[in-house]
């Protein structure tokens, strides 16, 4: 018998790849389409038509279980509290898996704080990505978070294809759209002043057209000035783009030797999950729990090591490479057991929250 859940997402790359890889057709966990928000055609499911009170009562009997990943920083906790409700009302368990302990897109934690407290406190069941989050999630809410691995990201294909040969060392930094949680220039004069220290070493900084494009909502002229002079000075290769297609992303990090995180706070990543997918090294600070999702070096995310620590990260991964040393990397049967596993997990844990909910209204 098929167990549906109402997942938030669905069709996020994260999700997708919580189902077995082996028997997909023959998954007993049936995840729901994401209903269209609407919004855009290129923002399928955001904002999440299915957390609200009306569409929980309208679809109640669709589905024994929701399970929300992302998307409710589009609600208000009020607006979280009635989802809550109608969810009560319904008899229908939520699970929750705590990705982000703090929200890289806002300056604050105060919303991202009162959102998270209402799902964590009204959870049926917890998950998270590594031992550092639960801990975290035990001391500010006093529950107990089951602990399982981020799956892999990009493809089967992409896992085991052969890294280019090349004799330069390729230092990436991408600064996106300036998210909150991003101060990528003092970080890129950094490593300008370090690189030409390390042999074969070249610095490539991407990043979004309306960060770069004056009149966009999200330009940054500071930001654009300074790397467009480093850029014309030769010091680094700037790119300017649209945000990447998936396979534009893969063939990017693919390109990279190391890829530098330039957060100043955050807590776990896909980016780190597909750069070890690839067998990119990546340099992280050290807020968050990257280091215990996956293998990187660390840099201090704040405070007065901040430059001197990311200049060693980067220089302790371009030893390794004059040594010929690869980062560490996923395999296409490590990442297929993983599967396997993250998706007898999650069946085994919708079991009993169904088994829990029709024993009680029996």
């Amino acid at each position: 018998m098929s167990i549906l859940v109402a997942s938030i997402p669905s069709g996020h790359v994260y999700v997708r790849h919580l189902a077995s890889p082996s028997s997909p057709g023959a998954d007993p966990v049936v995840r729901l389409v994401d209903p269209p928000s609407g919004r855009s055609a290129g923002s399928t499911w955001w904002p999440p038509r299915m957390l609200s009170r009306a569409w929980i009562s309208e679809h109640a009997a669709e589905f024994d279980v929701m399970h929300v990943h992302f998307g409710f920083d589009a609600l208000s906790p009020e607006d979280l509290q009635d989802v809550v409700a109608a969810l009560r009302e319904h008899d229908r368990p939520l699970v929750v898996t705590v990705h982000d302990l703090r929200n890289p897109h806002h300056e604050a934690p105060r919303l991202h704080d009162a959102q998270l407290g209402v799902l964590v406190h009204a959870a049926d069941a917890l998950i998270t990505l590594t031992p550092g989050a639960a801990a975290e999630v035990r001391a500010r809410w006093g529950r107990e978070a089951t602990v399982l691995p981020h799956p892999q990201v990009v493809p089967d294909e992409w896992l085991d294809q052969v890294r280019p040969e090349r004799d330069e060392f390729v230092v990436g930094v991408h600064a996106k759209s300036l998210r909150a949680n991003m101060d990528p220039s003092p970080l890129i004069d950094s490593l300008v002043a370090a690189l030409p220290g390390m042999p074969g070493a070249r610095l490539r900084v991407d990043a979004h057209t309306e960060v770069m494009t004056p009149g966009f909502l999200r330009h940054d002229a500071l930001f654009s000035d300074s790397v467009i002079s480093l850029d014309q000075q030769g010091l680094i290769e700037l790119r300017v783009h649209d945000y990447f297609s998936d396979d534009e992303l893969w063939q990017y990090l693919h390109g990279l030797d190391v890829s530098v995180l330039p957060y100043q706070f955050g807590t776990h990543s896909g980016w780190l999950e597909a750069c070890h997918d690839l067998g990119t090294w990546v340099v992280a600070p050290d807020c968050g729990f990257y280091a215990e999702q996956r293998p990187c070096l660390s840099y201090s995310a704040t405070g007065p090591d901040r430059l001197t620590s990311l200049v060693e990260a980067v220089r302790t991964a371009h030893d390794r490479w004059l040594s010929g040393e690869s980062a560490p990397r996923a395999t296409g049967p490590e990442r297929q057991a993983e599967r396997e596993g993250l998706a007898r997990s999650h069946e085994v844990l919708y079991s009993e929250l169904r088994t829990r909910r029709l024993r009680c209204t029996s």
